[in-house]
């Protein structure tokens, strides 16, 4: 973080980020617990939306814009991921 950055500010995304690991613990959980297959797949997709979280919380703490871009690139292979996944649950097959 800069000079001009509060500490409070640097506690808070630091805080934010244990919570949002804490949240992908409890998510991979219901991936591997799960008592149905839509189940895991919401769990799945929580998972991957908390991981662009923490990229981006990592790229404020650390001022470096490429966790960002990789935050980007994450969310975009979460979403077809989640859409292929939900399609094979549904269809029994991704591409027809």
């Amino acid at each position: 973080m800069t000079e001009a950055t509060p500490a409070f500010l640097e506690t808070a995304i630091r805080a934010a980020l244990v919570l949002v690991s804490g949240l992908c613990v409890l998510c991979s959980y219901r991936v591997i617990r799960g008592p149905t297959d839509p189940d895991r797949v919401v769990a799945l997709d929580a998972i991957a939306t908390n991981v662009v979280a923490i990229a981006v919380l990592f790229a404020l703490l650390t001022d470096r814009g490429l966790f960002v871009t990789v935050s980007l690139v994450l969310a975009i292979i979460g979403f077809i991921a989640t859409v292929a996944v939900a399609k094979f649950v549904t269809e029994g097959e991704v591409i027809e």
